[in-house]
């Protein structure tokens, strides 16, 4: 028997988002019930509420950077207690059996189950599934991350999204001293990348469309400020980089980027554009480059990544907003006005 939290909602495609009421499902033996303390709101949420990204289930509640308390758990929990600081990224669940799923990359699940998404997915019971935007989730444990001490939940809730999808390339092409790292973009993703690469020792350079945020990109940890507007930046940096992290969805001139690279680096996109990207050969061949992509991360590197920015005292940047101002905010999202993250304060809902 299911129970009924306040929420807020899309009601259909691009509608703005009200305040309603969505049902959660009873504790089941391994689950456990999170109050909701802060949401993040990302970029994908305005993507899947405009149903930029194929159909979605309407009424839909987005947010999958959530951060709580859990307030109860099922007969058979061992990961969680009562009172444990938790988190819940972009899935909730998958078969747990296939290649992907036992090498702690369930966000590729194969299975049939495949990977359930924390909204607008099928859940293993056939109902859909909804987000953070609410004041509870109930949710299997394994799937329910620890959020360290020395992190205040706020600053947390963006991690469980935004820290893990540029966290996960940095550290698989090894991002760390004595390499030159550039990230593109300075936003949501891309002040995460900027505090992760350097903490990991890496040189850090940021690549924006202009020199608007140069003083924000110093301070996050980058050594080095260019503007992507200026022909002159892919002639002055030509060849220098190890890894670049390509953290935005706008159509960019990937060939462009590549010939930043030096001779096997490797550029990793995160952002996903609406439309294919052309990408000639020879500037991949030209120096045995990487072009790649990567998806958030599994639920055992997301909690390396948890435990990681709590050791370095990183947080996203955060500005926290009251529940009727999700609709303002997303506008405001639109319109790149946002240092770095909003964050609903789920108390107000």
């Amino acid at each position: 028997m299911n129970h009924t939290i306040a929420a807020y909602a899309a009601p259909s495609p691009k509608a703005p988002l009200e305040p309603t009421t969505v049902p959660r499902r009873e504790l089941g033996e391994h689950d456990v019930l999170v109050d909701i303390s802060f949401a993040g709101i990302c970029h994908s949420d305005i993507h899947q509420v405009n149903a930029e990204w194929g159909e979605g289930m309407f009424p839909m509640v987005p947010g999958h950077e959530i951060a709580g308390v859990v307030t109860a758990v099922g007969s058979q929990v061992t990961r969680h207690t009562p009172g444990d600081r938790v988190g819940v990224g972009c899935f909730v669940d998958s078969c747990r059996d296939c290649g992907n799923c036992r090498a702690g990359l369930e966000q590729y699940c194969t299975g049939e189950l495949g990977t359930v998404m924390t909204y607008n997915g099928v859940d293993r019971d056939g109902n859909p599934t909804y987000g953070g935007y609410a004041r509870q989730v109930v949710v299997d444990e394994s799937y329910a991350l620890r959020i360290p001490d020395g992190l205040p939940l706020d600053e947390a809730a963006p991690l469980l999204c935004a820290g893990i999808t540029v966290y996960s390339p940095l550290t698989r092409w090894g991002a760390g001293p004595g390499r030159r790292v550039a990230v593109v973009g300075l936003g949501g993703l891309g002040h995460m990348a900027v505090k992760i690469a350097r903490a990991k020792g890496a040189e850090v350079t940021v690549l924006s469309q202009s020199l608007r945020k140069r003083d924000d990109g110093l301070r996050l940890g980058a050594e080095h400020y260019h503007a992507t507007s200026d022909p002159a930046t892919f002639e002055q940096l030509a060849g220098s980089f190890d890894l670049i992290v390509n953290t935005v969805s706008a159509d960019l001139d990937l060939d462009a980027y590549l010939g930043l690279l030096r001779t096997d680096g490797a550029l990793v996109q995160v952002g996903l554009p609406e439309r294919p990207v052309p990408v000639s050969a020879s500037a991949l061949i030209g120096g045995r480059r990487t072009l790649a992509g990567s998806l958030i991360g599994g639920i055992a590197e997301t909690q390396e990544m948890l435990d990681f920015c709590a050791e370095h005292g990183i947080g996203a940047e955060v500005e926290v907003i009251p529940a009727e101002r999700i609709n303002e905010a997303y506008q405001r999202v639109l319109a790149s006005d946002v240092r770095y993250r909003f964050v609903i304060d789920t108390a107000t809902i």
